[in-house]
């Protein structure tokens, strides 16, 4: 087969944010520790080393988590080998978009698995995790409902309000139903309506949906499926969370962050007073000052992080490297 390679800077799609970090431009130099390129690993790996990630509870909610799939031998010994000081995590994630969502959902799943099949290859004394890390609880149900094929969009039914991934699929057969007459009778057909109707149970909610589906896929490559909308995960963001809402702690770093790369790109987010969200059976808001977190070890489940501290979190709970 003959392939021709076309550099990103070429197929202009992409923003000049992304063309200049690609190019490792100075004016970027100065909003990440060290561009992932192979050999920076080593110093990476020395970094995070250092780190004290409770390696126990990732593990135990990972088997808790995954407990009703049939897991490959290669994603049983990655999730064990995380109780290991010297394995490391290359995570990627993705809000839970109906079925597989777009293209580039596969893409960079394929891309964690690729880096850490390299690292594993260049670090052969140490071991590299591929993890995808579900945004379950994202309250935008109109980004992941719907899936477009051939020039038709199909859309699930569901209710708007609270994260997506804890909404059941009671209405996901009129999608299913008619998603089968768009394929048509064919054995590809068959096969891919084979996989969405084991995975979209009508008792399953979208954060089980999903994990089951990527496993089906995946799972062969040894990839690792967190969700962190767990209870025991969150545990970690307790003083996190009680700096957020009672002191703003965060707001003059993101807001001076947000300023600097404004000077010469489009701001994608913006600051607020807090950084998380308040999760209830049907709601997701935003949190404010009078928030009441007395209780907040009992109801930590409760406490959702934003597009700005969801990385910190990942970096509190994963042995991770690269995201």
């Amino acid at each position: 087969m003959i392939s021709t390679k076309i550099p990103y800077n070429d197929i202009n799609i992409f923003s000049n944010l992304v063309h200049d970090y690609i190019s490792q431009k100075d004016t970027l130099a100065n909003f990440y520790n060290r561009f992932p390129n192979k050999e920076n690993f080593e110093d990476q790996i020395k970094e995070k080393k250092s780190h004290n990630i409770n390696r126990e509870v990732l593990v135990k909610v990972l088997r808790q988590q995954n407990k009703s799939l049939k897991l490959s031998t290669a994603t049983i010994n990655n999730i064990d080998a995380l109780l290991s000081n010297n394995t490391y995590t290359i995570t990627t994630g993705h809000q839970l978009c109906l079925f597989t969502g777009p293209l580039y959902v596969i893409y960079k799943i394929i891309s964690a698995i690729n880096l850490s099949r390299d690292l594993n290859k260049t670090y052969p004394h140490n071991i590299f995790v591929p993890l995808f890390w579900m945004a379950s609880e994202d309250h935008d149900i109109e980004e992941v409902n719907h899936v477009n094929v051939f020039g038709k969009k199909l859309i699930w039914d569901s209710n708007k309000g609270g994260a997506v991934g804890r909404k059941k699929l009671h209405s996901i057969k009129n999608v299913l139903v008619d998603l089968e007459k768009m394929l048509g009778d064919n054995y590809n057909a068959s096969l891919i309506m084979k996989v969405f109707k084991e995975t979209y149970k009508k008792d399953n909610n979208l954060a089980e949906a999903t994990r089951a589906l990527i496993n089906i896929l995946f799972s062969n490559e040894g990839i690792v499926i967190l969700d962190g909308d767990d209870k025991e995960l969150k545990k970690t963001l307790i003083p996190i969370i009680k700096k957020d809402i009672s002191h703003h702690y965060f707001k003059e770093y993101l807001q001076k962050c947000s300023q600097d790369i404004g000077r010469n790109y489009k701001v994608q987010a913006l600051v607020s007073d807090t950084n998380f969200f308040y999760l209830s059976d049907d709601s997701r808001t935003k949190t404010s000052k009078h928030t009441n977190i007395t209780n907040i070890e009992e109801s930590v489940e409760r406490f959702s992080p934003n597009v700005f501290l969801r990385p910190l979190y990942q970096e509190l709970v994963l042995p991770n490297l690269a995201y």
